[in-house]
């Protein structure tokens, strides 16, 4: 049991910011503008998030369906804007200065070169840095990860082979580097995990919120760290 009084954060937290286009339009904002002050407020999620004592965060950014049914003119502004972000030096010497290493999972070969790019840049300037890490999920999809892992198998696979292990299966993940999710926070009001690390989010503690991602403050992020430390996790015993 946790101590009464206590607020023990999760090691790990994964976000679907959902709510930015909602937002904009609740607001007479452009889309530009909504998904900018998206990407200011992860950045700004971020550095909450490690105050408060978590070690990772994994954030999608870009789903495997966002990429086939997006227009190409929001798939544009996001594109650039990503870009951006990447090259930003304030978001680098952040990132230095807090010791966090930036690691993009997903499908590259279907986002620009550019992006792409950039996007590698970083993570190979923040490698070296350990105390903190921050998943970026770009053209990611649950069952994607899932047939990746098992393509990626078959492709191994001899005549003699045994059955295949459950810790061979998640070696074979795209995203076999991120661990096991403690608390998934969803923002917008949409109470589903429309497929987030299916393997990882298992045994996850779901914390959904009402407001749209560019409302979300430290309060919101201290409520939903405060919920999950009093949940008692069972881990199906």
């Amino acid at each position: 049991m946790k101590k009464s009084g206590t607020m023990h954060a999760p090691e790990h937290i994964a976000l679907i910011p959902d709510g930015n286009r909602r937002w904009a339009r609740s607001n007479k904002v452009s889309l530009l503008g909504g998904y900018s002050l998206g990407i200011k407020k992860f950045v700004e999620f971020s550095t909450w998030s490690k105050q408060f004592g978590v070690k990772t965060i994994t954030v999608w950014a870009l789903s495997t369906e966002n990429l086939k049914n997006r227009t190409g003119l929001e798939l544009k502004i996001l594109f650039d804007l990503y870009t951006k972000a990447a090259k930003d030096r304030s978001i680098r010497e952040l990132l230095r200065a807090n010791n966090a290493h930036l690691n993009v999972i997903g499908d590259m070969s279907a986002l620009p070169k550019k992006l792409v790019a950039a996007l590698k840049e970083i993570e190979e300037e923040t490698r070296r840095y350990g105390d903190f890490t921050i998943n970026l999920l770009v053209n990611y999809g649950g069952k994607e990860d899932l047939m990746y892992s098992v393509r990626s198998i078959s492709s191994e696979a001899s005549e003699d082979r045994g059955a295949i292990g459950e810790a061979e299966m998640r070696d074979h993940l795209r995203t076999s580097s991120i661990p096991d999710i403690d608390l998934v926070i969803r923002t917008s009001g949409e109470m589903r995990l429309s497929g987030l690390l299916p393997w990882q989010s298992a045994y996850s503690e779901l914390y959904f919120t009402k407001k749209y991602w560019p409302e979300f403050n430290r309060d919101d992020l201290r409520k939903a760290v405060q919920t999950y430390s009093k949940r008692q996790r069972r881990f199906g015993k």
